[in-house]
């Protein structure tokens, strides 16, 4: 077993993925895993309009997973992949301030929806088991300077949709239906569902 806290035996975790947010959730439950970040080139999320956020995270995150699970023999890879979706538009992270602003100003007063993809591979087997999930986050209405003074903070620029819940923009919220830990980005209590049917089967 790789964690006290955690009563899944689950074997070898990888974690392809650089993001802190998803290393901190998995220290938090008490798993053990190393790091190996995908070296997949995600294309634009424009290459996706009209396709379901579902749809794109589960083959963005799936996309992640194989490429790090090619350079191990045993092993469970974490492949992940977050989106924001109002309205069918999907926003990904920003590519400079204006359009962090832009992004922000669009999801100011709004109910979107942050969707995350998971895909697992177990290394030795070539098994794989993806889905996503759907949280709807709630915003309040936002300030001109508000949002400004948010962007100067440099928080938005690697987040999808421009904010982190778990950061500043917890002031924007309102509240929530569905995963918390899914807008950070991992969906812990359906990983770890998930991740029970990878059990060792030592004991």
């Amino acid at each position: 077993m790789q964690a006290d806290e955690c009563p899944v035996k689950i074997p070898y975790l990888i974690l392809a993925s650089a993001s802190p947010r998803r290393s901190a959730l998995l220290t938090q439950i008490g798993l053990t895993f190393d790091i190996h970040p995908s070296d997949a080139v995600e294309p634009p999320h424009d290459v996706h309009a009209n396709k379901p956020a579902s749809e794109v995270t589960q083959k963005l995150a799936l996309l992640k997973a194989s490429t790090v699970a090619q350079y191990y023999d045993d092993g469970l890879i974490i492949g992940a992949d977050t989106l924001v979706s109002l309205n069918g538009k999907l926003l990904g992270k920003p590519t400079d301030d204006a359009d962090a602003l832009a992004m922000l100003t669009t999801l100011s007063n709004t109910c979107h929806e942050v969707v995350t993809g998971v895909a697992l591979i177990d290394a030795s087997s070539g098994r794989e088991r993806v889905w996503s999930e759907t949280t709807q986050v709630y915003f309040r209405k936002l300030q001109s300077a508000e949002i400004t003074a948010y962007i100067a903070s440099g928080e938005p620029s690697d987040k999808a949709g421009a904010y982190g819940i778990q950061g500043r923009a917890a002031a924007f919220v309102k509240r929530i239906n569905g995963c918390y830990f899914n807008v950070v980005g991992l969906p812990l209590a359906s990983l770890v569902e998930h991740l029970s049917d990878f059990q060792s089967k030592e004991d």
